[in-house]
């Protein structure tokens, strides 16, 4: 047993890791059956990963259709502390590789900070190039991605256990998936295993392990000096309209070395003075509002949360918490005015 997989199966690595995992799930029915009898089920999955018998149980299903429609996957409450556990281990080896425009699912990073950023670089350039990559999680290749873990992740037993989480979500996404087929496919291409569940805790750190050489190439290769990343959307800067479209030709032919692709009919050089749609806001050099969309969002979901409340179906409390988490997600935004029009909406009777 290698010093890593043994650092994984320590108790104390697994009881933080359930503590992660039940962050803020205190009161759902699957943390609380796992905290019932904690010590003993921290032992067992112990035993099970040092002897290699754990095995990763079945996944939940739900759709979701905002901001689109996605399939989420939830797995069991035992297998997040095992993502957790094996997460502590091994992400600070990418973290150290990561680079600093990188903001999804990062330590200290997160969407506000994306924002804040992509705005100083409006701010110091006059075009801007914002791209997306075509149902991503879906279009995760398993052999890429376990190549690119194994270049910093030498022990065989880590991988292995990596093996069995990604194994576990083999096939979750297919029908999200339509089959591309890139230079040198043959009709085996097909049957590549791909796809990483949404939700996972292991789906959104190796999506970023994924893209890392895409990172490096952005920004070595093309020379990019305004570049940034959350999760699959990216922007790049430059004064130089033709530069950056030179940079999406070699930014497709790039991605397709990952079987990746974008949308094309979205991507288009724009200059920052119009607005650059990024992550639920718009963003110019001198403000940043919400997208139209986001606010008829809002306003429907915060509607429905004061009738519930009218209803007798929440309390108080929990109303004031949804209303605290929109203000708190909108105020890096110039929102004076609309909270204020909101609020005018919200009327407790």
């Amino acid at each position: 047993m290698s010093d890593a997989y043994s650092s994984v199966c320590r108790f104390d690595n697994l009881l933080e890791a359930y503590q992660k995992a039940a962050r803020g799930k205190r009161g759902k029915q699957a943390a609380a059956s796992f905290e019932q009898g904690l010590a003993d089920r921290l032992l067992e999955l112990r035993d099970e990963l040092g002897s290699h018998q754990y095995q990763p149980g079945p996944y939940v299903h739900f759709l979701i259709h905002e901001p689109k429609r996605r399939k989420i996957s939830a797995a069991p409450f035992r297998d997040r502390v095992v993502h957790h556990a094996l997460c502590n281990i091994i992400e600070p080896r990418f973290e150290r590789l990561f680079i600093p425009d990188s903001y999804a699912n990062r330590v200290g990073k997160g969407t506000h900070k994306a924002v804040a950023r992509l705005r100083q670089f409006c701010q110091s350039h006059r075009y801007a190039l914002r791209l997306d990559i075509v149902k991503h999680f879906p279009s995760i290749d398993h052999e890429i991605l376990s190549a690119t873990l194994t270049r910093v992740i030498p022990e065989d037993d880590i991988m292995a256990l990596v093996g069995r989480v990604l194994a576990s979500g083999d096939g979750i996404l297919d029908e999200e998936y339509t089959m591309v087929y890139f230079p040198g496919d043959d009709l085996l291409a097909a049957c590549r295993p791909r796809g990483l569940p949404i939700g996972n805790l292991t789906s959104q750190f190796w999506s970023n392990c994924y893209l890392h050489s895409f990172d490096q190439f952005v920004t070595r290769e093309l020379h990019c000096p305004a570049y940034l990343r959350y999760v699959d959307d990216f922007a790049l800067f430059s004064d130089s309209k033709q530069e950056l479209w030179a940079w999406k030709r070699a930014i497709v032919e790039r991605l397709a070395r990952l079987r990746l692709t974008i949308h094309g009919e979205s991507a288009q050089v724009v200059p920052v003075k119009a607005g650059i749609p990024w992550l639920g806001f718009v963003v110019y050099p001198t403000h940043s509002t919400v997208k139209a969309r986001k606010v008829r969002c809002a306003t429907r979901h915060l509607g429905e949360r004061l009738e519930a409340y009218h209803a007798g179906r929440i309390s108080f409390a929990e109303f004031d918490a949804s209303i605290k988490g929109w203000v708190n997600h909108v105020r890096y935004a110039d929102t004076w005015g609309l909270r204020k029009k909101m609020f005018s909406r919200l009327v407790i009777r």
